[in-house]
């Protein structure tokens, strides 16, 4: 499973365009939608934490975790510095246990992708089932099919900043609907030269019908299925696909 290290400590920079407004509007907005009462919420893969302070802000008692230590530091600094009281748990989301229930989980930014298989997936839908209360709502986005293997399989990424550059190169994976991410990335140094850390990234997605399986047998009723940020059903060319289930 993949983890990341390193590029931890530059994430933030490198996805400064994120939408993580959008994000957290598709929280507040299916809280509301589906009657949400409390505000207890689970992050999973909350890496550094951007979206989890914009919850946090909104009002939401935010708990989250994540595989990778170096994401949990910077998360942990961010919301210090913000005066932010996020509870924070380095685990497998597929493992996971806090020891209480919530009223939503979410898990974002693709993070389910980078599990490796079926088997760690299911196990994921039945802690987040076991971990939120009677009615809560999950609620989690993927890549497309289409996208995993028309837009990163085969395809070279970059950035030429000057204080943080990189060279992104996404292959074939394994198995069908999954790429491997080849990172290289340089830090600029006080003496002019550049620092180069190399990751490798795994990710895997399955059809929507396959997702919305998993997810009934582990106990859950799908509320709805869309794509890309709006309401509307996914689509042949459609990116990233949203589930909301409850409980």
């Amino acid at each position: 499973m993949s983890s990341y290290h390193h590029f931890a400590y530059f994430y933030d920079s490198l996805m400064e365009d994120a939408p993580y407004d959008e994000w957290a509007e598709y929280v507040l907005s299916a809280a509301r939608k589906y009657g949400v009462q409390g505000k207890e919420l689970l992050d999973l893969g909350i890496g550094t934490g951007t979206l989890a302070l914009h919850l946090y802000q909104d009002g939401w008692d935010v708990t989250g975790i994540d595989l990778s230590e170096e994401m949990l530091a910077v998360a942990q600094e961010k919301a210090q510095s913000r005066g932010a009281n996020l509870k924070l748990f380095n685990q497998d989301m597929s493992l996971f246990e806090t020891g209480k229930q919530y009223d939503v989980s979410v898990i974002f930014c693709d993070s389910l992708n980078y599990l490796p298989d079926e088997a760690a997936v299911k196990r994921t839908f039945n802690r987040v089932f076991d971990h939120l209360k009677e009615d809560g709502l999950f609620l989690f986005d993927v890549h497309s099919c289409r996208k995993i293997n028309e837009e990163f399989i085969g395809n070279t990424f970059g950035s030429g900043d000057p204080e943080v550059s990189y060279i992104w190169q996404s292959f074939q994976g394994e198995h069908d609907n999954s790429v491997e991410h080849e990172l290289s990335f340089f830090t600029a140094r006080q003496d002019g030269a550049y620092e180069r850390y190399d990751e490798v990234h795994f990710q895997r997605t399955f059809p929507v019908e396959v997702y919305k399986n998993w997810l009934e047998q582990s106990g859950f009723t799908i509320l709805s299925i869309s794509a890309d940020f709006s309401e509307n059903a996914p689509e042949p060319d459609s990116e990233r696909i949203f589930f909301a289930a409850k409980k």
